[in-house]
């Protein structure tokens, strides 16, 4: 089998796999091309690839030769139409949402498969692309607020006063959102979290946040990690409490977001103009609608002296380890669909194969996808 890895597009610096990931193929018999210069911009030469045992090839040539194709952006509906029947494509393109590119994908005859869409189950913790990329833009997401901060993070004592700590609210308790409380704690900051799961209150405590409950949440228990809609009482209850406590804070990081849906709306107009002049919101949900009402996607806007980060892909502005992070997860699923000859074999009975392939001899074979159809 020959796999390809594609380079992303020029908004992204990432690249799906590795030199060291481009051995392991080798190792496993499989035959690998890359796109050239696909990992330059993550800072890998092309020759770190030809040294793993990997081939350059041009784009047209890699779509053509390739029986799977590698990529963490998905193809645009012309390229997929230049595909053969039968190939298949590895990628994160949210079939929960792009009912079009699904189809595309069935009508064509491609075996896709969606990595983030692999199960969120212990055995499957090795493939987790959201959490690897949900880690990286947790990070990020308070270093840009630090940067855009007119204060410091951590309590100052000096000869010329007391500098208070800056206090944070945390919107979501996902990866990202605990990651964010753990950078944010070592930088010395006060760090507050809501989220609709009371089951993390005990994680978010761990790292040194103060975990804001709000009674009345639906039950999650069955929703595999991801969070659930919440009732009408329950949403204007929680909107009450984000608004006060927004309100006091100096900066307001927005992780929350419904597989398949928009973002849901918990800072409203009103909250933005009632907060401290000079606060900062990073709005993690920005590709999705935004959390934030005025967010807007891949800008930063500054209203009535607050300034609004709207980015869904900060895992970009760290490209060689999102990458790294990125080819692992792939990596270890890759070794459950190629067999000792080096060739594609899918177990369905695999619930992680089941659950991350989209579509297999022109039909849908995900259930959530059907379900969502």
């Amino acid at each position: 089998m020959i796999i390809g890895i594609l380079k992303e597009p020029q908004f992204d610096r990432r690249v799906a796999l590795l030199p060291e990931n481009v051995k392991t193929l080798v190792g496993l018999k499989a035959e690998v091309i890359f796109e050239k210069d696909a990992g330059e911009r993550a800072f890998f030469a092309n020759q770190s690839y030809i040294d793993a045992g990997g081939s350059v090839s041009e784009r047209k040539e890699l779509l053509e030769r390739s029986d799977l194709i590698v990529s963490i952006n998905p193809l645009g509906k012309a390229e997929i139409g230049l595909l053969k029947s039968k190939q298949s494509i590895l990628t994160a393109f949210s079939p929960l949402s792009e009912s079009d590119m699904v189809k595309d994908f069935v009508d064509n005859d491609i075996t896709s498969f969606s990595m983030d869409m692999v199960p969120r189950i212990s055995r499957a913790q090795s493939m987790d692309i959201l959490s690897s990329m949900a880690t990286v833009a947790g990070y990020k997401a308070v270093l840009a607020a630090a940067n855009h901060l007119p204060t410091f993070f951590p309590m100052f004592m000096t000869a010329a006063g007391t500098i208070r700590p800056s206090k944070i609210l945390v919107l979501g308790a996902g990866v990202a959102g605990l990651q964010a409380v753990a950078t944010a704690r070592r930088l010395g900051a006060v760090v507050e979290v809501f989220d609709v799961r009371t089951a993390v209150k005990e994680q978010v405590e761990s790292l040194g946040g103060k975990f804001v409950e709000v009674e009345g949440a639906k039950d999650d228990s069955s929703a595999g990690g991801y969070a659930v809609e919440q009732s009408e009482e329950y949403k204007q209850k929680q909107q009450q409490l984000i608004q006060d406590h927004a309100k006091k804070a100096n900066v307001v990081i927005t992780t929350a977001q419904i597989p398949g849906l928009k973002a849901p709306i918990l800072i409203t107009k009103e909250t933005v103009e009632n907060m401290i002049p000079g606060s900062v919101i990073v709005d993690l949900a920005a590709s999705t609608g935004g959390n934030c009402e005025l967010t807007k996607n891949n800008e930063i806007i500054e209203i009535n002296n607050i300034k609004i980060i709207g980015n869904s892909n900060l895992a970009n502005e760290m490209p060689s380890d999102a990458s790294k992070m990125f080819g692992n997860n792939v990596i270890n699923f890759m070794k459950l669909i190629i067999d000792e000859t080096g060739n594609l074999n899918l177990n369905f009975e695999d619930e992680i194969v089941k659950g991350t392939c989209i579509t297999h001899n022109k039909e849908i074979v995900n259930e959530r996808v059907k379900l969502n159809k």
